[in-house]
């Protein structure tokens, strides 16, 4: 299992110990229900994970009334863990009959990381890929993020969706197609291979066509970017019938139906997706430009007070979740000054 695979499998863990939770401290709303089944049924590897939490957790409280059940022996328990059992255990996960226990949170979170690792999640894990059942249909699901947060999520197909933040996509599986649609924002597509199913993105006026490949789609208010890391897209114009144009590796396109067709152009695609690591990265750019990327990720925004700054140039790599190092670094250059106040971030010259 690769280094990027283990992160998606730690994240969806993660989830799956906080459905639990919320699951076990009672029933759960219609609204709350829902969401948790098309969680569910996004991938196996949800259910696997779900199902997995409640083995530990039944272990858990196992242990706490029999103090001789060492960790050594849930651990070999749950390697002995079969599918036979896993099975078993789901008329008791979607029954809710769990007793709550509250100071189980963080035992069944931190437990569904360590020892699931080591017994259920290899019943998935294991089996070669062609062993493993991949549903062609399944509902169509939302995904979105607030402000500042980001989001990576395994779909059914076993490609993965990278958001930043506030964005909002929208993915629906067929028999014939793979459709998402990015309504607002930005993501990153790792597309899994299925040369029988295309998988196709709408971005604002952006149609954008791949089969296994790794691609940046970015909506503005004027286009949309669409940035390739690795492999081919290809891209056209949602409405239309127009003319189709190929992006390749380290290649970007802006697509605006007033200016089609339009021709790539040579970028950095890591530079350009950067934020994937939390950073932003800026070469000799207008401090506008910088003010304008970091304010969409700070909790106060940034507002240029003196015109004559704007167009001040800036290089640096900067982390988006770490507001005050930017802050020092404003202040580190001669002439200008930096107030902070309660609503945003003054940036003015002495």
């Amino acid at each position: 299992m690769t280094s990027k695979d283990e992160q998606v499998r730690a994240v969806i863990a993660e989830q799956a110990g906080e459905w639990f939770v919320t699951n076990d401290e009672g029933p759960l709303a219609t609204e709350d229900s829902a969401a948790l089944v098309a969680w569910l049924k996004a991938s196996p590897a949800h259910l696997g994970e779900f199902l997995g939490v409640s083995v530990v957790a039944r272990d858990l409280r196992e242990a706490c009334v029999d103090p001789d059940s060492s960790i050594d022996t849930l651990i070999a328990r749950a390697r002995a863990e079969d599918e036979t059992l896993v099975r078993s255990l789901w008329p008791r996960v979607s029954a809710a009959v769990f007793p709550s226990r509250r100071w189980l949170t963080a035992a069944v979170t931190l437990a569904s990381l360590a020892v699931l690792s080591l017994g259920l999640s290899q019943l998935w894990s294991v089996r070669p890929a062609s062993q493993v059942s991949m549903p062609a249909s399944v509902p169509a699901l939302h995904f979105a993020t607030r402000h500042g947060q980001q989001l990576v999520q395994r779909l059914a197909d076993s490609s993965v969706l990278h958001l930043n933040t506030d964005s909002s996509v929208t993915v629906r599986y067929s028999d014939t197609e793979r459709l998402i649609t990015l309504t607002s924002g930005q993501a990153v597509f790792e597309v899994a291979h299925e040369p029988q199913r295309a998988f196709r993105v709408l971005a604002g006026s952006a149609q954008v066509v791949a089969v296994g490949t790794r691609f940046d789609v970015r909506l503005t208010p004027e286009a949309t970017l669409v940035t390739v890391v690795e492999g081919r897209v290809a891209v056209g114009l949602s409405a239309t019938s127009a003319a189709i144009i190929q992006v390749g590796a380290d290649q970007q396109l802006r697509v605006a139906a007033a200016e089609w067709p339009a021709r790539p152009v040579a970028v950095d695609a890591e530079r350009t997706t950067s934020w994937l690591r939390r950073e932003i990265v800026f070469d000799h750019e207008p401090l506008e430009q910088v003010a304008a990327e970091f304010n969409r990720y700070a909790p106060k925004p940034i507002a240029i007070t003196t015109p004559a700054l704007r167009s001040l140039e800036i290089s640096g790599v900067f982390a988006t979740d770490d507001p005050d190092a930017f802050i020092a670094f404003l202040r580190s250059l001669k002439g200008v000054r930096v107030e902070v106040t309660e609503k945003e971030i003054r940036v003015s010259r002495e």
